[in-house]
């Protein structure tokens, strides 16, 4: 993506570990995607705004085997992130190795703009097409762009934790409706991938891979954000205070409305719960 969608360090650190607990509920998906790995050789996998990683982190133990990772982001200091990893060794012509029990991963950063650089990613090598929490931030020329370049290589495709506009609260309040209303809009705003699906990504995505004969499975990967997963309630008071500026940006004319929304979700903070509707995405060609 572009400097314009660009995302916190400290922000991508805070919804890890919500991340990962949501992806065990599309646990099913994998066994499918592990059928579809290499009769030999390694993985060939390409990452899309890879962030500083968790993508990979949660995905490459799970594949299993020999990989060769391709990850992709505009922002060079999350891609320099990734020598201070865990576990994470340098290895030749500024690679980096990461392996455990029964995988071993070889990775290769790229600095490249999904807008202005994505026709030249390396599509023929790929054999499998992987994000994270990315699609609800693309256009649809991009959407239909993607999938050309994927087909044509006849590569799998994993996009996970993409957001589906399903906020449920509790307890609820009066407002939850017309806050919900406003961050949707300012969702699709522009975010330097063409104006954004937000939560019809997936759905059109589905769509477009059939068109092209995939085989499409959806599973849900919701965040439940409370205690004690949320325990000081930090994922909590940052997605209230991101609804809340994005809903007031979206409409001035609604602030004291979103003023008063915000005010009473961070007072409940300590016994309140919030489920965020996410899909993963498995598709690959049928024949």
């Amino acid at each position: 993506m572009k400097a314009g969608a660009a995302f916190s360090a400290d922000w991508l650190a805070l919804r890890e570990p919500f991340d990962a607990a949501a992806r065990a509920a599309s646990a099913p998906l994998l066994q499918a995607l592990r059928a579809r790995a290499p009769a030999s050789g390694p993985w060939r996998v390409m990452d899309l705004g890879c962030g500083t990683g968790a993508n990979l982190r949660w995905l490459a133990p799970r594949l299993g085997g020999a990989q060769q990772w391709l990850v992709i982001d505009h922002d060079e200091s999350l891609l320099a992130r990734w020598d201070h990893q865990p576990g994470f060794a340098p290895s030749d012509a500024g690679r980096l190795r990461w392996q455990g029990a029964g995988f071993s991963a070889e990775v290769l950063r790229r600095q490249t703009d999904l807008a202005r650089g994505f026709a030249a990613l390396p599509w023929a090598a790929a054999q499998l097409v992987t994000a994270s929490a990315l699609l609800d931030l693309v256009g649809e020329a991009w959407l239909r762009a993607l999938v050309a370049h994927a087909s044509g290589a006849r590569a799998t495709l994993f996009f996970a934790l993409s957001v589906d506009g399903r906020h449920a609260w509790s307890p609820r309040d009066p407002h939850d409706a017309a806050v919900d209303t406003l961050f949707a809009a300012h969702q699709r705003r522009d975010k330097g991938l063409g104006p954004a699906l937000g939560a019809q990504a997936v759905p059109m995505l589905a769509r477009l891979l059939r068109e092209r004969g995939y085989r499409v499975r959806l599973a849900r990967s919701d965040w439940r954000v409370a205690a004690p997963h949320d325990p000081d309630g930090a994922l909590q008071r940052a997605l209230i205070e991101g609804l809340a500026r994005a809903a007031q940006e979206q409409d001035p004319a609604q602030a004291p409305l979103v003023r008063g929304w915000r005010e009473r979700r961070l007072a409940q903070v300590a016994r309140g719960r919030l489920r965020v509707g996410h899909l993963d995405l498995l598709a690959w060609p049928a024949r």
